[in-house]
């Protein structure tokens, strides 16, 4: 039965619109499929093409595990170019998503295997990697490293923070230094590919992992489509850029599902104790 307004027909469906709560409806942005939002379930995906929704990290870690104890959790930026505004900007992301900076780290335990575990936040400042985002990655590969864990890293950033500069760019050094030390120590490194992955974190700790997987549509890149499209004077191919061309091209392992994850990390964290049982056996 459709539903007529008889007088005052825009007033009315406006007034009904204000009513309607916001956020009970999504749409999403990979295939523009319109939703109740309820269709998302726990795992917050659109039930049309399978994209995960960007959500907190601490939202993320309830999808992977209860036990769960936080490294470094009071670890924030120092504001070292005393960028303006950025102050309150931090203080407001820091409220929105219960933590000091763009990263949560810990020790975790996954599908039954003792892990560090970094899961980056989309939702704080996009992301972005800076001074207490790279410390806090780089103390979490030093711990693991020191208890000899397998580490398992979430990464979704939009890239170096400009707000501190030239010190935002030595992270993607000194983390990759720590997760060579990591690996010299015959230790496993999976990173999983989040919406968006691009600019240093892609070119650096994403990018190094013994195993990388990704989930469902996630954007992976370097620079923006715009940027290259305008220094090559050329558009780029639909796919451009998706987690599915990465697949393709031999760059990534797998694209898992975000409810399949916690199994094939499972799987991939029993053949890593498998393999770290029987060098022990043999002395090596």
């Amino acid at each position: 039965m459709a539903i007529r307004f008889a007088s005052h027909p825009h007033g009315a469906l406006k007034k009904y619109q204000e009513n309607v709560p916001k956020g009970i409806f999504r749409i999403c942005p990979k295939c523009g499929s319109k939703f109740y939002f309820h269709r998302a379930g726990k795992y917050q995906l659109c039930p049309n093409c399978g994209y995960g929704f960007r959500v907190t990290a601490r939202a993320r870690l309830k999808m992977l595990t209860k036990d769960f104890t936080e490294w470094d959790a009071d670890l924030a930026t120092t504001d070292p170019l005393d960028f303006p505004d950025y102050q309150a900007t931090i203080k407001k992301m820091q409220s929105k998503t219960k933590l000091k900076d763009a990263v949560l780290t810990g020790q975790a335990n996954i599908a039954g295997y003792e892990t560090a575990l970094g899961i980056m936040d989309p939702v704080f400042i996009m992301g972005s990697l800076g001074t207490a985002t790279g410390e806090r990655i780089t103390r979490l590969f030093e711990q693991a490293t020191t208890k000899k864990l397998p580490v398992v890293l979430f990464t979704a950033s939009g890239g170096a923070r400009m707000q501190e500069g030239i010190q935002s760019l030595m992270q993607m050094a000194k983390i990759s230094q720590a997760v060579n030390d990591h690996r010299a120590a015959h230790l496993l490194y999976v990173s999983v590919i989040m919406d968006p992955t691009t600019g240093g974190v892609t070119a650096s700790f994403a990018s190094q992992a013994d195993i990388i997987l990704a989930e469902p549509k996630a954007l992976l890149g370097f620079a923006g489509r715009r940027v290259i499209e305008q220094t090559i004077n050329k558009k780029l191919p639909p796919d451009f850029q998706t987690v599915e061309n990465a697949y393709q091209n031999g760059f990534i392992d797998s694209i898992v599902p975000r409810d399949e994850q916690v199994a094939k990390l499972g799987q991939i964290l029993k053949i890593f104790a498998a393999e770290k049982w029987e060098a022990q056996v043999h002395g090596e």
